[in-house]
């Protein structure tokens, strides 16, 4: 972490610190119905504010398309942080501009003021430099605790950062050190597990990770394809079959790389797509004509497990079935399990990320027992990827 500024290298008292968070939060009917995004963001507020910081909250929300407008609004959110912050959270209707400048200048040291959507600057997702410019005016160093919005070169993510001193919020630190343990400096051996729905989505992933991991785990969806590669019948299962020649080019990068590529042995199937639809177990040699493949088998589930056990270092990213329907679960929920005893004993760095990832960890119930959980979606994604991310480069000491 010593190539990025933190919290440590700020002195904040009296200063007017910008801090880029994510309370991109699912709402319904105004309520916020999942609090985890506006949680993680606490410890950086508080530590400014207790040391005399003036914190001046940016944010999006949603995709607003032609400027202002109700349903994007952040003001609901505003009393929603007071309340897990347990301090008053002051609220400005603009992020630049005149309302802003008077609501920052209002400020005493300690308060917590939330700025107004950044999206509803069309010149925002441009990084437009009037923009970074009107924000940059509204403080004296910059902070971005928010590594879900790294991926994107945005006024508020990446423009501003160039503008002033500028630092890693303590989620920020958190996250990219716990990348950097997964994949940048890693404990070897290491493992990773890459599921969810289509190869397609993944190529960039999978192309990254055989020339970074000692082995690589593919399930769900993905592992059809791979199978179908190598001449195996997966009947009505999810395939992209047109991809069998990329997924047969991976497969020899890995060879080259000396990276195991480990998919399934055997194969839960039904011959619906239904939580609880009459399931069996089948080798690959015996998958009938109008089965679907849904879960790894049982022997899948030891080899994965048995490959995890020889492992230092696990990073993972989607899951290896349909784990949203019952049974269709137990190959994510087993290996996660296995995955997460390990990590709480001491014996395993384990980072897990992406939407799914985090809704199947959860629902395992080992997100407490992993060494990091992301919940960045497409920067992890990204990050993954061997990509460079813009908004953690203007970090960069």
């Amino acid at each position: 972490m010593a190539a990025f500024r933190t919290l440590d290298d700020l002195q904040p008292k009296g200063k007017r610190v910008l801090v880029r968070v994510d309370l991109n939060v699912p709402m319904e009917n105004g309520k916020v119905t999942d609090a985890t995004r506006i949680d993680r963001i606490l410890p950086t507020i508080r530590e400014i504010a207790d040391k005399g910081g003036k914190v001046i909250l940016l944010a999006h929300f949603g995709r607003p398309k032609n400027g202002p407008d109700e349903a994007n609004s952040l003001k609901p959110i505003a009393a929603v942080l007071s309340q897990h912050l347990g301090r008053p959270v002051a609220f400005a209707a603009d992020c630049i501009g005149g309302t802003a400048e008077k609501a920052v200048a209002a400020m005493k040291d300690g308060d917590v003021l939330l700025l107004e959507n950044t999206r509803f600057h069309k010149g925002e997702e441009k990084n437009d430099p009037a923009i970074v410019d009107g924000l940059a005016k509204l403080g004296d160093a910059y902070v971005n605790d928010a590594f879900s919005a790294a991926h994107r070169a945005h006024a508020s993510t990446e423009g501003v950062a160039h503008k002033l001193p500028a630092y890693a919020g303590r989620t920020m630190q958190a996250e990219l050190e716990a990348l950097d343990a997964a994949l940048g400096k890693p404990k070897k051996p290491v493992i990773a597990i890459v599921g969810g729905a289509k190869v397609s989505t993944k190529l960039d992933l999978l192309g990254n990770l055989v020339n970074k991991v000692d082995a690589l785990v593919i399930g769900g969806g993905m592992a059809n394809t791979f199978l179908h590669a190598q001449g195996i019948n997966v009947g009505k299962s999810l395939c992209e079959k047109d991809l069998a020649n990329t997924a047969r080019e991976i497969m020899a990068k890995a060879d080259a790389a000396r990276c195991a590529i480990i998919l399934p042995v055997d194969a839960t199937i039904a011959y619906h797509f239904a939580a609880n639809a009459p399931n069996q177990v089948y080798g690959l040699d015996a998958i009938p004509d109008d089965a679907m493949i849904l879960d790894v088998g049982p022997r899948s589930i030891e080899r994965i497990n048995a490959a995890i056990s020889e492992a230092s270092t696990l990073v993972w990213n989607g899951p290896l079935g349909a784990f949203e329907l019952t049974p269709f679960d137990k190959g994510t929920v087993a290996a996660a399990h296995h995955a997460g005893a390990l990590a709480k004993a001491g014996k395993l760095i384990a980072v897990a990320g992406g939407g799914d990832t985090v809704a199947a960890m959860n629902h395992a119930g080992v997100a407490d027992d992993l060494t990091y959980i992301s919940t960045a979606g497409g920067a992890f994604l990204e990050w993954m990827e061997g990509k460079a991310l813009p908004g953690v480069e203007a970090l960069r000491a």
